[in-house]
């Protein structure tokens, strides 16, 4: 990490005494006396470990398909190299190709299961085949083969065999083993396949199968429309066929017939006895026009022929419509019975599967469902009842029914949460009818729900304005409740809208799991607040209509004195009245339905606030939003200001313009922007008296009243008055800014010296101790983080519990900036005195049912949590007695509390800036995590800043999908390196769905349909294993269709091959240059272990050759033996013939 070389910018110490600290970072402050205890930090690097967890949703951009009908797997591929595996509900694993090459290499093409062994092939766009092994529950790639020469096209792999055919863009078919994956020497070469007089390529191969009854022939179909029965024994075409251009074949079970699905939306069915022509042609969908022609068709991508014994044989089709009709849905043909039933599909059909009783091809399949894999679903359709009706998925892959727009992700949330929302989702939900009953199909595996010890609680926003409360416990994805912020709003007129597509779009959820109480902040610049009620209720929304905008005035418009407007004025209130009344009335807003309304169970508008237009400009959008159920408020801004609100009385608290919060000792140099024609300047309407010093302070409700808020906001607000006031004397913290910071804000015109918005970026309500001057008081603060590295804090006052009802809520603005870092303010916490986190105060939700009881808040009193009380009772006067961290874009600070002198600093990035920040508990203790734009998730313990972790976690271009681009923005220098550049407003719509929870564990849209879990937590890691559910089973192969007595006579039955034999080492080695083997883990632990071995192996393997040599010795020495005991004998023999003869005799 890099460490600042300003001398006033050291780096922290080692020892964590906050005396030792402070004496070598700020001399001029008054040294503190030693704290009571050291502040332990027990987090270490070993304690974290990042790894992605879980993955729910549907797959994004789908390309493949396979299911296993044995194990009862179904695996999808995506454009992106994901792969997933699904079985029963909590059987759901997701893994990833290696993206080596360029983007789109991954993609998965092809995928094919190897039925009841654990093992799947995939087939990618980089022409390389993977061999998956899923018998454990990670599944790992255990080899590899790159095809080098030829783009994969298709394959196949006959059903218990160990070969697989792979067809090529060239029209060859190559065989690989699929145990060792290496390639035979058997080849099929397209110019040996199609006919000698021939011209013209054949084109790639689509589709490869055997026959039914034959595995001896295979049946290649080429892109061109040429067919090729070829007689693998011979090596020969046995039979050819031309027809038009080909997408699919399927074979008739009885193995004499096939049909194929054509370009031009046609079906024709051929005979493997009849070379000539083809036995029928159909076009299914075609309508014949005035003219007697047939109307052109869409090509049917895939055709199925499955046969059954209760009637006529199931034809399934995809594809096929008339190009004509405008606005055809993409649909699945089911003809059967001489009946043709259309079945529309909500997107387009990627691939489908029929699901049979038998999956051997050579006997009556029975075909009970379909699978179909759609561009944005996965439908499952019964072909047993009347209709095919569809199955209802019990996956979680609804997430992108409405586009998501932001998440919020509670880990270790109250566990009453889970069921309250679930008993509330379960009352509002209607009964989805039309749905079969059958049985899920796709329940391979096994899961056993995993007792956890805490509850995690995920929300999605959506662009509908919809809401929905999942259960993320355990690992598995569960919707529990679905609120629909759009009901409260009066239908849209499309004119209306002024090309705004998401009005009701979901931007920011803060919720308070304690008191049930949400806010949302939606893209029309309303917020929405929501109590939790079990039961219905009846009664009218209040709304309130907050104008937030400044505007700086041209010079010479306004006197100088009065050139910090008062917080009343929310960037000159009576200005906005008096201009923008008649402009207000023609500008497009949400209406607000009026009346009492019925409120169905569960979360239940009771405020909506409006933030209208001004001169015909919508307003921005929220950029903070936040709520403590304990002090009754909610407090929101954007690029122009702040609001308060008391969601009690329901009134408007303040309203400023973010210049305003600075008082007199603004800063920045604001740039005015130009006024539009036909408008009256300022200093025409609005009368100016610099003289008037002695001007009271006005409540900035009562500028509101005239038609913008509710007369009943007109509560008195502390404020430091309309003039201006003496300017105070600054904090030594302020003295002691940034120094790089001051001298980026040069004489020369830099981006900081003509501010024209400073964003509310951050809101923060805490018991702190927030003034100097007042070092033994804690008091309500509301703390305030800008787009421009500000820190500034807001006074709160309640009145007493008894009084909260009736009495006003005092808020003062205290005008001094706490502190200043570079970049835009993203995270503020509060730690104690023992650098433990220091929950926010709230109030327990009560059901209204039951007797009220008094109001007060409430707060934990374990070690995360201690009391104030312990705080305020310890040491003396001039001890701080609070930290708070701030997290900006650059930067991260400790500030003590009260004396807001920073005690441990830490630059968090230069050229790169941090996207996402929280505080986090982890192990007992907590710490900083950062997601930084270069991909790095970074973590730091607290409070001292140590760096704990940095590591390369998640590239944000594969985030980009979300930026208003879709690919982020290019910088041309860049772009020669081929780098890519996204700007920070891009990474506003990243972070809003990207989070960091309790426990470690973190969430982020991983693409637009998809979410990705993923922890830090080393102990969570360890146990990861046993929230995983089990994908492969041991399981018996089903018995092989029996052959009856006449078939086995008259040589009609299946006819086997002995595929070792012909592919195998007789077939000779296939050509290096056209495959390269690549191992994979398993392999590789395999080859370790060979070679651990081998030496071994080889000793052993010499000996026996010994042995063996040795064994021949003694063989040959035995017949040397034998042989002379031969000539021994005959020789004795001759001896005794001859003895006594005579030398006449012989």
């Amino acid at each position: 990490m890099r460490r600042d070389k300003d001398p006033d910018r050291r780096d922290v110490m080692k020892k964590f005494t906050f005396k030792g600290v402070l004496d070598n970072f700020r001399t001029s402050v008054a040294q503190q006396a030693k704290p009571d205890q050291e502040i332990q930090e027990t987090l270490r690097p070993d304690n974290f470990q990042v790894k992605r967890t879980f993955r729910h949703g549907f797959p994004f951009q789908p390309t493949a398909m396979a299911f296993d009908p044995v194990q009862r797997l179904l695996a999808i591929g995506s454009k992106c190299g994901s792969l997933r595996i699904l079985g029963q509900p909590g059987v759901d694993i997701h893994v990833r190709h290696d993206m080596d090459g360029p983007p789109g290499s991954a993609a998965i093409l092809h995928l094919q299961f190897l039925v009841n062994e654990g093992a799947l092939v995939s087939a990618t766009a980089d022409d390389v085949l993977h061999l998956w092994n899923f018998r454990q529950k990670v599944p790992q790639i255990v080899q590899s083969l790159k095809f080098q020469k030829e783009k994969i096209t298709c394959m196949h792999l006959p059903l218990q065999s160990k070969w697989l055919y792979v067809g090529t863009e060239r029209g060859n078919v190559h065989v690989v083993h699929i145990e060792s994956f290496v390639l035979s020497g058997y080849i099929i070469n397209w110019n040996k396949a199609i006919e000698v007089s021939r011209k013209t390529h054949p084109g790639s191969i689509v589709h490869l199968s055997d026959n039914p009854l034959d595995a001896s022939k295979l049946l290649i179909g080429y892109e061109s429309g040429q067919i090729v029965l070829w007689d693998l024994r011979n090596k020969t075409a046995e039979v050819r066929w031309q027809t038009t251009e080909l997408k699919s074949i399927a074979w008739h079970h009885e193995g004499k017939q096939f049909m194929c699905s054509h370009v031009d939306g046609t079906l024709t069915t051929w005979s493997i006895k009849d070379r000539t022509k083809y036995l029928c042609i159909s076009q299914p969908h075609a309508k014949v026009n005035k003219d007697g022609k047939s109307e052109q068709c869409k090509p049917i991508n895939k055709v199925e022929w499955k046969s059954s014994r209760m009637g006529e044989a199931y034809v399934i089709f995809s594809g096929g419509m008339p190009y004509d009709q405008a606005g055809r849905t993409p649909s699945i043909t089911v003809v059967h019975n001489k009946t043709t039933t259309v079945l529309e599909m909500e997107s387009n059909v990627v691939d489908f599967i029929t699901l049979s009783e038998s999956f051997y091809s050579s006997e009556m399949q029975e075909p009970y469902a379909i699978i179909a894999l759609l561009q944005n679903d996965l439908v499952v359709m019964d072909l047993q009842t009347a209709g095919f009706p569809c199955l209802e998925n019990p996956y979680p892959m609804d997430i992108h029914e409405s586009p998501v727009t932001c998440v919020s992700y509670l880990a270790d949330c109250p566990a009453d949460l889970i069921p309250a929302f679930y008993s509330v989702g379960r009352a509002s939900a209607t009964k989805r009818q039309g749905f079969s009953d059958m049985d899920w199909p796709i329940s391979g595996g096994t899961w056993s729900a995993q007792s956890c010890s805490y509850s995690e609680i995920i929300l999605t926003g959506h662009a509908d304005g919809s809401i929905k409360f999942w259960d993320g416990s355990a690992g598995t994805l569960q919707v529990l409740y679905k609120l629909k912020t759009a009901k409260i709003f009066e239908k849209q007129r499309a004119r209306s809208m002024d090309n705004e597509e998401d009005p009701f779009a979901i931007e920011i959820i803060s919720l308070c799991p304690e008191s049930r109480k949400l806010c949302v902040a939606g893209a029309s610049s309303h917020v929405i607040l929501f109590t939790y009620k079990k039961s219905e209720s009846n009664d009218e929304v209040t709304v309130l209509e907050i104008p937030i905008v400044y505007e700086v005035p041209e010079e010479g418009e306004i006197s100088p004195d009065c050139q910090f407007s008062g917080p009343g004025s929310a960037g000159s209130g009576n200005r906005l009245d008096m201009l923008d009344l008649d402009n207000k009335k023609d500008t497009p807003t949400l209406k607000v339905r009026v009346g009492a309304q019925k409120k169905l169970p569960g979360f239940q508008a009771q405020l909506v606030c409006l933030t209208p237009w001004n001169n015909g400009e919508p307003p921005s959008h929220i950029t903070a939003l936040t709520i403590n159920s304990s002090y009754g408020l909610m407090a929101y801004g954007n690029e122009a200001g702040i609001v308060i609100i008391d969601v009690e009385q329901k009134v408007c608290l303040l309203n400023v313009g973010s210049p305003d919060l600075y008082g007199a000792q603004d800063p920045y140099s604001r740039v005015p922007r130009s006024p539009k024609k036909g408008v009256a300047s300022v200093a025409d309407i609005l009368p100016m008296n610099p003289d008037r010093d002695d001007r009271q302070p006005r409540s900035p409700s009562i500028d509101q009243i005239n038609g913008v808020c509710s007369p009943a906001s007109t509560c008195p607000v502390s404020s430091t008055g309309r003039a201006r006031p003496d300017p105070p004397r600054r904090s030594r913290s302020q003295d002691k800014l940034d120094s790089s910071f001051s001298r980026s804000r040069s004489s020369s015109m830099s981006s900081l010296e003509n501010i024209t918005s400073e964003a509310i970026q951050c809101l923060v309500f805490a018991d702190s101790f927030a003034k100097k001057s007042e070092p033994t008081v804690v008091m309500p603060t509301l703390w305030v983080g800008t787009s421009l590295g500000s820190v500034l804090t807001i006074l709160i006052a309640p009145p007493d519990s008894d009084s909260r009802s009736s009495q006003p809520v005092v808020v003062s603005l205290v005008g001094v900036t706490i502190f200043r870092l570079k970049g835009a303010i993203l995270h503020m916490s509060f730690l104690d005195y023992n650098g433990s986190l220091i929950p926010n105060a709230y109030e327990s939700w009560r059901d209204d049912n039951r007797d009220k009881r008094e109001k007060t808040p409430t707060k934990n009193q374990n070690r995360m949590s201690p009391t104030l009380s312990d705080q305020q009772n310890r040491g003396d006067s001039f001890n701080d007695r609070q930290y708070v961290v701030i997290v900006s874009e650059k930067q991260a600070r400790v500030v003590a509390l009260p004396s807001q002198t920073c005690v441990y600093r830490q630059q968090l990035t230069d050229s790169d800036f941090v996207v996402k920040a929280e505080v986090i508990s982890l192990r007992e203790s907590v710490c900083l995590m950062c997601y930084v734009s270069n991909g790095h998730l970074v973590s730091y313990s607290l409070p001292s800043l140590r760096p704990l972790i940095d590591i390369d976690f998640l590239p944000l271009s594969e985030l980009s999908f979300q930026t208003q681009s879709n690919k982020g923005i290019v910088d041309p220098m860049l772009s020669i390196w081929g780098q890519q550049l996204i700007v920070n407003e891009d990474t506003d719509q990243i972070a809003r769905t990207f989070c960091f929870s309790n426990r470690g564990h973190g969430l982020y849209l991983t693409s637009p349909s998809e979410l990705q879990k993923f922890t830090l937590c080393t102990d969570f890691c360890s146990n990861l294993t046993d929230l995983i559910g089990e994908l492969f089973l041991p399981l018996d192969m089903p018995e092989p269709p029996k052959e009856s007595f006449f078939k086995g006579l008259f040589g009609g039955g299946v006819r086997t091959l002995d595929r070792e034999e012909l592919f195998g080492e007789s077939s000779g080695k296939a050509n290096k240059s056209v495959a390269k083997h690549i191992p994979g883990n398993l392999q590789e632990m395999g080859a370790r272990a060979t070679t651990a071995t081998s030496e071994i192996s080889r000793a052993h393997k010499l000996m026996i050759e010994r042995g063996e040599k040795l064994s021949q010795l003694e063989d040959r020495a035995e017949r040397m033996r034998a042989e002379a005991e031969n000539f021994q004998s005959s020789s004795h023999d001759l001896m005794l013939k001859y003895k006594d003869k005579k030398w006449y005799q012989l």
